[in-house]
Parts: structure tokens; C-alpha cells; sequence
């Protein structure tokens, strides 16, 4: 899965399954953009490429802003004359909660960031990837496509629904122009990303339910971001050549299970 001479633009790069995929496609041979709202974290991640002899730049931007997301895909197009794999990746958990709890300034806040910001990144590359081919790879979550049963999490299942069903649009308006357009639905994966969860009053209409043999059917244990960042190396190279509009999930069975 050899991605030399090619040019990633990654989104959410500065740490978790968005630094994972950066560090793996640089060290296949791709040049990175690893764009994030956070310089110093960027920084890092471009670091640690530069230290295993790859290359990338940082592009600090705020993927729910058109100018700040158009500015950084011209300069990272701008570095090194293409752009051949979007990995549009970024987002936020938001904020959990009953209907009646859930404030529309919460609800915008989750749709701007997830879906929004998944439109942005992919239209401001889809001029770059039209002249040579590339792929497109979205991440979505279980909730939202297979799991229900995270009471309170409505806003964010929708917005990775919304997801779901972006990529399954362009993927047939871009593939005249042989670009890629898949989704991965992680399940439990170890990130901080639940830093960015703000959990209200869920527990008064949360469903109990016990699995006890654990929720994570086949490892038994949360899967990595490294794991994860391997199915964005396989649907950004041309071993998926012939994949694409379809969701993959990852998540070792866990959402067969709960959803």
C-alpha cells in the first residue's frame, strides 16, 4: 500500500485516530497536511513525521469556517502541486442529553462541527482531487449507522448519519472523476475524545442494559487508533480501487451486539 509521491491533507491530526493515520501515511510515502485547531499539538504530530525521515506541514484551521478550511487546502496545494487523499476526520462528541435538555446552540454546534465540517473539507479539495484521481475517506461513528442505544447522543448520531449519507452522494457524482468516497465507523477506540462529551442528565433516560462478558465482542477490550488508522491507509491506497460510497466498520462486533 505504497503512497509515494502522493499528498494527504488529514484532518483532526493532532492527536488520536487523526495523528495515527497522519504517522501511517507518511510513513507510506505520502506528503501531510495535518490540519487541527490546536498549533502546538499540529506541531507535534508534523514532528514526529519529520523524525521518521517523512514529510508534512501543519495548517491550522477551523473546519466549520469556509474561509479558514479554503485557505488551508490552498496552502497545503499550494506546498507540493496536488492533493490525492482526504481524510476528513475531525470532530466533536458534543453534548448528550434528553430532547428536552438538548439546546439548540448544542445541536448547531454538533451538525456545524461534524457535518459541516466534513462538507468543507471535501468540497475545498474535490477541485484538487478531480485532475488526478484520489480517495476520500470520512470518519463516521457506530452510533448513528448501527447503535441507537446511546440514549442522548441524538444530535451526534445524526450528524454521523448525515455523514453516511454525504459520502454515498459524492461518491457518485465524483466517481466519473475516479475519486473515492468512503466511510469508517469506529466503535469504542482509545482517543480523548471524549474530552469533548458533556454528558446531561442521560442517566434519566438511558436504557440499563448488562452485557457481562464485556461489550467488545472480539478483542474484549477497546480497539486503537492505530488499528483504525490501518483501514484509512487501505481505502486511501490502490488496494481499494474499486471500493467506494460504502460504510466499513470497526469496532470488533461491539455495535452487532449493542445496536
Amino acid at each position: 500500500m505504497e503512497l509515494t509521491d502522493r499528498v494527504a491533507l488529514v484532518t483532526g491530526a493532532g492527536s488520536g485516530i487523526g495523528k495515527a493515520a497522519a504517522l501511517l501515511l507518511a510513513r507510506s510515502g505520502a506528503k501531510v497536511g495535518a490540519l487541527g485547531n490546536t498549533k502546538g499539538e499540529l506541531q507535534q504530530t508534523v514532528d514526529e513525521i519529520a523524525r521518521a525521515d517523512g514529510q508534512a506541514i501543519p495548517l491550522v484551521a477551523d473546519i466549520s469556517q469556509p474561509d479558514q478550511m479554503q485557505r488551508a487546502v490552498r496552502e497545503l496545494a499550494d506546498r507540493w502541486g496536488r492533493i490525492d487523499i482526504v481524510f476528513a476526520n475531525a470532530g466533536i462528541n458534543g453534548v448528550w442529553a434528553p430532547l428536552e435538555d438538548l439546546q439548540p446552540e448544542d445541536w448547531d454546534r454538533t451538525l456545524t462541527t461534524n457535518l459541516k465540517g466534513t462538507f468543507l473539507t471535501v468540497k475545498y479539495a474535490v477541485p484538487y482531487l478531480k485532475r488526478q484521481g484520489g480517495a476520500v475517506i470520512i470518519t463516521s461513528s457506530v452510533n448513528g449507522t448501527r447503535v441507537f442505544s446511546n440514549t442522548g447522543a441524538t444530535a451526534y448520531s445524526c450528524s454521523k448519519a448525515g455523514q453516511v449519507a454525504f459520502a454515498k452522494m459524492t461518491a457518485l457524482e465524483l466517481a466519473r472523476h475516479k475519486v473515492r468516497v468512503n466511510v469508517i465507523c469506529p466503535g469504542a477506540i482509545e482517543t480523548n475524545i471524549d474530552q469533548s462529551t458533556d454528558k446531561r442528565n442521560v442517566e434519566h433516560v438511558k436504557i440499563p442494559v448488562e452485557y457481562p462478558q464485556g461489550s467488545q465482542p472480539l478483542e474484549g477490550q477497546p480497539g486503537s487508533a492505530e488499528q483504525v488508522a490501518q483501514l484509512v491507509l487501505f481505502l486511501a491506497s490502490d488496494a481499494a480501487s474499486h471500493i467506494t460510497g460504502t460504510e466499513m466498520w470497526i469496532d470488533g462486533a461491539e455495535s452487532l451486539l449493542r445496536g
